[in-house]
């Protein structure tokens, strides 16, 4: 809980669904020292797809930063986010990578 957090601490936050919600909050996210993404689910998406449309996003624009497509990872401006594609919430190992939210 943020009340509970100890001030200057990063929350790690995962990303259920990489759609056009998740794609906002991940560049929001990159705009916000204080929060870092770790983690994003989508079962239904490639990681070279889920690239390829953080990088060109049809309202957004152009991902000003850089974007690579790793074996079940994201690298976005050099930090690691790890994919996983599992389709029930509830199999998703928010625990191993170790999310706030």
């Amino acid at each position: 809980h943020p009340s509970e957090m100890e001030p200057g601490r990063t929350i790690r936050v995962g990303i259920n669904g990489f759609g056009r919600i998740g794609r906002l909050v991940m560049r929001a996210s990159m705009e916000k020292p204080s929060v870092e993404v770790v983690a994003i689910n989508d079962p239904f998406m490639t990681v070279d797809y889920m690239a390829y449309l953080f990088t060109y996003d049809s309202t957004h624009g152009k991902f000003p930063g850089s974007v690579k497509a790793g074996k079940d990872k994201l690298i976005i401006n050099g930090k690691t986010v790890l994919v996983s594609a599992c389709k029930s919430p509830s199999d998703i190992p928010w625990g191993k990578y170790e999310v706030d939210y």
